[in-house]
């Protein structure tokens, strides 16, 4: 299983295919394998070797794509790094896993002072832009005019391609290693469940550093079927590119959805092309979907999935029959839907046996796309893999068809905007600001971003503190969507009887009445 073998097929069965399409500019199986040979080699100039890491900070694009086919071609492995995190977060990436070279976009060139300021290893830049290339940095596109192309290093199987960052529960954030394994296997069980149309064209609008994003992209590379990129969701752009390029396939978390639909363009264009419609992150809500299936053209599919990077993306899938009329009057389409084909779930107790259907346990998983580990982190990785089981954070319940349905948090996480903000990150930055004695941090219901990050509070005696101040203290060392958007000063903490502060207390306010603790 190697992660270039699909661009190899591609090449040798319909060469002069569209492979590629960035705002217009088209590139064929056959220029994208030339470019991907050629960068791989210049890479290698540079000194990459095999199995050394190899970082992108960037938006979307076809040289994104490149940047993943190239690294593989090389033999390197992928540090996709996170354009939203704060420099200090970029710079423990990098640090973490030793990360020695690092591709820039323009968007991003200026946080190159500040990583190089900060970072044990100053890395070797190469920018990947149509402005000029600043100095002391190399082309991306000069890498790929002067190299002659290289064979292919065939790094597959157990060999290591992905170290993917995520939330940590202790505050740091750990990278789960994904194997070239663990993403074709991955690819061809969520293929199995729902299939790829080589003919289909999908717009891909998640970011690329996020397993939906790099996920999908491997996946139809696999399959040999094209994709579309835009730098980032922007509704005027999402409905002129599926107007202009007749896309048939789009990925929109629920927000991305009804921001289309209520958009005054949305109207005037044409959308006759859609054929589906994937999303996650958060459950749909009934009055979108309905709203949705009204405007959108008429047999639009709806396909939502719920995942997590530790399986290198999809868990379950809850295909269209699920959002019609019969899947709306069953709350079926509230489900996470059914596991994956090839992976094992259960829902179990504390002592991992699964529980009788209906009761609510944690998810754990067992299958061949799982990750490999944290990078460096052996005890983490051993407290979530056990006797091969993965256990999720997620608490659910299974009915009697095997349709899963989320219903709390076991890891203490949020998921604001599709993003995981573990608590524990937030709360050691809120708690080296002078001012702050003790502090908490939940996610409550937002009706744009699923969850909002709130923060409780309790003051150093004499302090004073506004939340203003706070949340400008959050920003110097965290991005922007981990910090609180609301913040709660109080007197005190409800605390347990060995002095742990009991969140639930603090959630309950807010979640009252509702059939989840989460969205």
């Amino acid at each position: 299983m190697h992660l270039t073998q699909g661009l190899h097929t591609s090449i040798q069965m319909t060469p002069d295919a569209v492979a590629s399409i960035y705002r217009g500019r088209r590139r064929t199986y056959r220029e994208l394998g030339d470019r991907v040979a050629r960068l791989a080699a210049g890479l290698r100039g540079l000194g990459l070797g095999e199995g050394e890491r190899i970082g992108m900070l960037a938006l979307n694009s076809d040289r994104y794509q490149e940047y993943m086919l190239a690294g593989w071609w090389a033999g390197a492995v992928l540090n996709p790094v996170n354009y939203r995190w704060s420099v200090p977060e970029i710079v423990y990436s990098l640090d973490d896993c030793d990360t020695r070279f690092l591709i820039v976009d323009d968007q991003h060139l200026p946080l190159i002072e500040g990583i190089l300021a900060t970072a044990k290893h100053q890395p070797v830049l190469i920018h990947a832009g149509d402005g000029e290339t600043p100095a002391g940095m190399h082309s991306f596109e000069q890498l790929i005019a002067e190299s002659a192309p290289m064979e292919d290093s065939w790094r597959g199987g157990e060999d290591l391609a992905v170290i993917m960052y995520t939330g940590g529960t202790t505050g740091l954030p750990k990278g789960v290693m994904l194997t070239h394994r663990c993403l074709w296997s991955c690819a061809l069980m969520r293929m199995t469940t729902c299939p790829v149309d080589r003919d289909s064209l999908v717009l891909i609008t998640s970011p690329m550093f996020h397993v939906a994003g790099m996920g999908l992209v491997a996946q139809r590379l696999i399959a040999g079927a094209p994709n579309a990129y835009l730098p980032f969701y922007e509704v005027v752009e999402v409905l002129e590119t599926i107007q202009r390029e007749r896309i048939t396939e789009a990925m929109l978390v629920p927000t991305m959805l009804q921001a289309l639909l209520a958009h005054p363009k949305f109207a005037e264009t044409d959308l006759s092309s859609l054929k589906r419609i994937s999303y996650g992150a958060a459950p749909i809500n009934a009055a979108v979907l309905e709203r949705a299936l009204e405007l959108l053209p008429a047999g639009v599919e709806f396909t939502h999935a719920y995942g997590m990077t530790e399986n290198c993306g999809p868990v379950t899938l809850n295909l269209h029959e699920n959002h019609g009329p019969e899947g709306r009057a069953s709350g079926l389409y509230r489900s996470a839907g059914r596991a994956i084909a090839g992976l094992q779930l259960k829902i179990a107790d504390e002592q991992g046996q699964e529980l009788p259907r209906g009761s609510v346990g944690e998810i754990l998983l067992k299958g061949p796309s799982l990750m490999q580990g944290y990078w460096g982190k052996p005890e983490e990785t051993a407290k979530a893999l056990q006797n091969g089981w993965f256990s999720s954070g997620d608490a659910a319940y299974m009915d009697a068809q095997g349709y899963v349905f989320v219903v709390d948090r076991v890891k203490d996480m949020i998921v604001s905007g599709g993003e995981n903000v573990y608590s524990a990150e937030v709360e050691n930055v809120l708690a080296k600001h002078p001012a702050v004695a003790l502090c908490a941090v939940i996610g409550i219901p937002h009706d744009t971003w699923g969850e909002a990050v709130h923060a409780v509070v309790t003051l150093k005696p004499g302090a004073t503190l506004g939340a203003d101040e706070l949340r400008a203290h959050c920003r110097e060392f965290i991005a922007g969507y981990k910090c609180p958007k609301s913040v709660e000063f109080r007197d005190t903490l409800p605390l347990s009887g060995a002095g742990k502060i009991l969140k639930r207390d603090l959630r309950e306010p807010f979640w009252k009445g509702k059939a989840r603790a989460v969205n």
